[in-house]
């Protein structure tokens, strides 16, 4: 498994529809980055000036929403995930 380092998180993004609402079918260079997605690991959290470790406010399972181009595209094992830092994450969706 991946584990992210420091102030960075894993986040699976979510699918997006591939039809519009009309039904028409879009091409892959068509559709819209997702902005939201769930966090499958994260980083043992940034480090101040002094030393000291200051956790993530995310943990794993989170859903979130993040910029649009934020992260790294990554693939491991079949799958799309992105490795961002947490300052790219807007809110965590309940």
């Amino acid at each position: 498994m991946i584990k992210p380092l420091g102030d960075r998180v894993l986040v699976e993004p979510n699918a997006k529809e591939e039809k519009t609402i009309s039904g028409i079918v879009l091409p892959d260079n068509a559709k819209e980055k997702p902005q939201e997605g769930t966090i499958i690991a994260v980083g043992s959290g940034s480090l101040t000036k002094d030393g000291e470790r200051v956790a993530l406010e995310v943990k794993a399972g989170d859903r979130v929403l993040f910029s649009k181009y934020a992260g790294t595209e990554i693939k491991y094992e079949g799958k799309e995930y992105l490795i961002m830092k947490e300052s790219d994450i807007h809110a965590i969706v309940d």
